[in-house]
């Protein structure tokens, strides 16, 4: 399965280095070093989201990290504690799900799931004591 035109145009005019897999009936796209906002064990890991079968019409579902991360204090994140063989390597699994109707079909893709994931690793950061 290729990428959906509005995808692929936008993973190449952001410049995000990404390869591109099969594995059983999903699009998997690896994107190799993703940058982590500062609060976690690293600064970057590999994140793989997997995409099914009728996407864009169907969402996808949760997203993996690789190496498994937690945060800097050592706290384990809530829902990443299952790991998950995919492509030949273990990854950590962040199980995040979409509220019904939150997906919307023709204007959600790459770019809208990518922003999620992005919020959701800021979230579990502490704020800085001041």
């Amino acid at each position: 399965m290729s990428l959906p035109e509005a995808d692929a145009l936008y993973l190449a005019t952001r410049g995000l280095l990404h390869e591109i897999a099969t594995e059983s009936n999903m699009t998997c796209i690896v994107f190799r070093n993703w940058q982590l906002p500062p609060g976690y064990d690293r600064a970057s890991a590999d994140l793989l989201i997997r995409l099914p079968g009728g996407y864009p019409d169907v969402p996808p579902d949760m997203w993996w990290i690789h190496p498994g991360i937690k945060l800097a204090n050592g706290q384990v994140i809530q829902a990443t504690e299952v790991v998950e063989t995919h492509l030949g390597r273990s990854w950590q699994r962040w199980s995040r799900h979409f509220q019904p109707g939150q997906w919307k079909p023709g204007i959600d893709g790459v770019e809208s799931f990518l922003a999620l994931i992005g919020r959701e690793l800021h979230r579990w950061v502490p704020e800085p004591v001041r």
